[in-house]
């Protein structure tokens, strides 16, 4: 799996982390993964036209030791589709930002 990982979390930065994916991200029913939406103006050209399978988004796995942020895009509506793809550049820098903007507002020394 390709994904970007902030590792080596110390007990508060989890729990710091996890307060703000409750609050920025949709929790799944596997515990400590978040679902986090990609806006549609970053479609690629082929989700842009499943409508059926919006909307699209990104992992975020989180454990007591790292957090990772996945660059497969999922539909939410279904497992299997031309459109569930790897991060495109465009979607790859929203889903880096993302983590960078978390651990800046979060004040986390890594």
């Amino acid at each position: 799996m390709k994904q970007y990982v902030v590792d080596q979390l110390r007990e508060e930065d989890y729990d710091a982390i996890l307060k703000y994916l409750k609050e920025h991200a949709e929790e799944s029913v596997l515990g400590e993964i978040f679902w986090v939406e990609l806006p549609p103006e970053i479609y690629s050209e082929v989700q842009g036209e499943h409508q059926e399978c919006r909307p699209f988004c990104f992992a975020v796995n989180l454990n007591r030791k790292q957090v990772s942020f996945e660059w497969l895009i999922r539909s939410r509506q279904r497992m299997r589709c031309t459109c569930i793809a790897y991060a495109n550049p465009r979607q790859r820098d929203h889903i880096i930002d993302f983590a960078d903007r978390m651990l800046d507002q979060l004040k986390l020394k890594l």
